[in-house]
């Protein structure tokens, strides 16, 4: 395949001039919208490559989108695999991703990045929670955002999460099923939305079987900086842990080794996410997989969609995930 295709051959191909090419694929007058389609999806399909910076200067826009990352959630490779998938969508949109970790410090200081003040991004995708004020400061700029795996009181801000309540609410009725009844959740419940949110279905399913909550069930594992900490193991031992991902349950099972226990002969541990963490552990962790891919796909969408109109508001998505049942949980 030629690999550098020309407005010529898109017009040789179709059988029309090169103006009229031209004249298409910048949508301009004097050629009807049904060839204006057919040129555009033969461009495609030859791999023609649209002027971006010609584009850019036209339009007035950068044709890049910048996603912010927490420097506390850069660490493994859950929210690299949305980056990844991020970047894919947006080359759909003739778009291209910049990756930008959002340092402590800037957060603190309340430092938007380079890239916004020097015009390089029109928009912004923020892929885990940031601090209330942060997100005060990139709405007093009217800056184009979407929040990707966490939301905020701000119902004006589209907001794409999975069903963090139902995914966890699922898991925990499957320990019941199993025969569990004294089961703990480890999460830092005033970190972030989705641990909240985790923890209200695993609330819930304890409700809905008449399973009284034990305050101290519930294990920290995390500071208010979001740093992991060692856990305290409850005692007399649960016969189930909820984690509220799977870096966690991966802790927390490490742990329970080191003082002698074994799961799921002394007690089960089940995740959320399907991340790498889920297969290192041994034996490997029964947890809800992330629709990473989809909610990757409607981020871009709504992002795209409030560039070309800023009073686009799309409200709060829930993108349900599915358990995956491995062997660290036992039925009693």
């Amino acid at each position: 395949m030629k690999s550098n295709i020309t407005m010529r051959d898109i017009a040789e191909r179709i059988g029309v001039s090169s103006v009229t090419v031209s004249k298409a694929l910048n949508d301009k007058e004097g050629v009807s919208d049904e060839l204006k389609a057919k040129i555009k999806a033969l461009a495609i399909e030859m791999g023609y490559r649209f002027n971006a910076v010609a584009k850019s200067m036209k339009e007035g826009l950068s044709y890049n989108i910048g996603i912010i990352i927490p420097e506390r959630f850069s660490g493994g490779n859950f929210y690299l695999k949305f980056y990844q998938h991020i970047t894919t969508m947006l080359e759909q949109y003739s778009y291209y991703g910049i990756l930008q970790v959002l340092s402590a410090e800037d957060e603190r200081n309340l430092q938007l990045p380079r890239t916004y003040y020097e015009s390089k991004v029109d928009g912004f995708i923020i892929l885990g929670q940031i601090s209330s004020k942060y997100i005060d400061l990139l709405t007093d700029n009217n800056i184009p955002k979407v929040f990707l795996d966490f939301y905020t009181d701000h119902s004006d801000i589209d907001s794409i999460i999975t069903d963090n309540f139902y995914g966890v609410y699922e898991l925990t009725n499957y320990l019941v099923k199993e025969g569990h009844k004294d089961i703990a959740f480890v999460g830092n419940i005033h970190s972030t939305s989705s641990i909240q949110d985790r923890f209200l279905g695993y609330y819930k399913s304890l409700l809905e079987h008449n399973l009284s909550l034990n305050e101290g069930y519930i294990i920290n594992d995390r500071d208010e900086k979001g740093t992991y900490i060692d856990l305290e193991i409850p005692n007399p031992l649960p016969s189930a842990f909820v984690c509220n991902c799977d870096q966690v349950g991966y802790n927390l099972m490490n742990k329970l080794r080191s003082m002698g226990y074994s799961v799921p002969e002394d007690c089960s541990v089940v995740g959320f996410d399907n991340d790498i963490y889920s297969t290192l552990t041994e034996p490997q962790l029964t947890t809800v997989e992330v629709n990473i891919e989809e909610m990757s796909k409607v981020a871009v969408e709504f992002i795209i969609e409030k560039i070309k109109n800023e009073h686009k508001n799309s409200g709060r998505v829930l993108i349900k995930g599915t358990i995956i049942h491995r062997d660290s949980v036992k039925k009693i």
